[in-house]
């Protein structure tokens, strides 16, 4: 996922392989890394919270692991240490993306459905598609037209599903996708660090503040998270962060945001299929409809012109 394969002499390449190629190749593997393993990511918070970790506090830890892994890795291959600018911007980007968007998400999830987390957060794109109306780049009427289809079939999903129990915990849940999608948007016109190294620096910076944020609810591990837990834990680390956010962060730069962002409609077919699985739940037949439109909005989005 490094920005170093769009850097490949095109000697370098294989004969019957072009740089066009390995750009898409490049898309195709970051949308499923977005897709699939983002999809993953809220059974995982669920089976790390009811495991033992506090919310503020399990965040911190995994973004802060992550971020000083992908840090340290960098380096290593002689990328330079980011300017003062360059850290400045990663923190406004983490802060909106981690902290206020995923921070919101990971809070909420102690009270509120899954599933109805899931239809929230799937707003998402069409709030990163006002915002990048804003900045001069509105989307074409292929993907309003898949906007449109998907949020229909995260309804569909969700039918009968509310976010009655817990007012902050909803407030919570509408404030994510909004705060994630400027997040986004914005980020392509900050001064950020190259490649990967803008990702490290919001993950370290979003994770810092994470752990003073948890300091200060008083926040601790009165016992050692369960088994499962803690497997889900670095199921975040590894894969919800190191590989999925640095995919996310590839396709900010390279893609158009409504492609970047259409994984919002795919993750909750995922999440509701994990359930199916794994945790004894079943699928309805609005379900099984909601998939039908889900994937209908991903094909217009896709065959979007990058």
């Amino acid at each position: 996922m490094s920005s170093a394969s769009s850097s490949i002499p095109a000697a370098a390449l294989p004969a019957d392989t072009t740089p066009a190629d390995q750009s898409r190749g490049m898309l195709v593997f970051c949308l499923f890394a977005l897709y699939v393993i983002w999809g993953s990511t809220y059974l995982a918070i669920r089976w790390a919270l009811q495991g033992g970790f506090p919310p503020f506090l399990m965040a911190g830890m995994r973004f802060t692991l992550a971020g000083l892994v992908l840090y340290t890795l960098l380096r290593l291959r002689g990328y330079a240490h980011p300017s003062a600018r360059e850290w400045g911007a990663g923190a406004v980007v983490g802060t909106l993306l981690l902290v206020m968007g995923n921070g919101c998400v990971v809070f909420a999830q102690q009270y509120v459905p899954s599933g109805v987390a899931a239809l929230v957060v799937g707003s998402m794109p069409l709030w990163a598609a006002l915002f990048g109306g804003l900045f001069g780049q509105w989307p074409g009427r292929a993907e309003r037209w898949g906007l449109a289809i998907g949020f229909c079939g995260l309804i569909l999903l969700n039918l009968g599903s509310d976010m009655s129990g817990n007012a902050w915990a909803a407030i919570a849940l509408l404030l994510a996708p909004v705060t994630w999608a400027f997040g986004s948007v914005w980020s392509r016109r900050l001064p950020m660090a190259r490649g990967l190294m803008s990702t490290a620096t919001q993950m370290l910076t979003g994770g810092a503040l994470f752990l003073l944020l948890s300091f200060g609810l008083g926040e601790r591990l009165t016992t050692l998270p369960d088994p499962r837990a803690l497997s889900a834990f670095f199921y975040l680390v590894i894969f919800g962060s190191l590989v999925a956010f640095s995919a996310y962060g590839y396709l900010l730069r390279n893609a158009r945001p409504a492609l970047a962002t259409s994984y919002a409609y795919v993750n909750p077919m995922v999440a509701v299929m994990l359930g199916t699985f794994l945790a004894g739940e079943s699928l309805s037949t609005w379900g099984m409809m909601a998939m039908g439109a889900i994937l209908g909005s991903v094909v217009l989005l896709t065959r979007a012109k990058r």
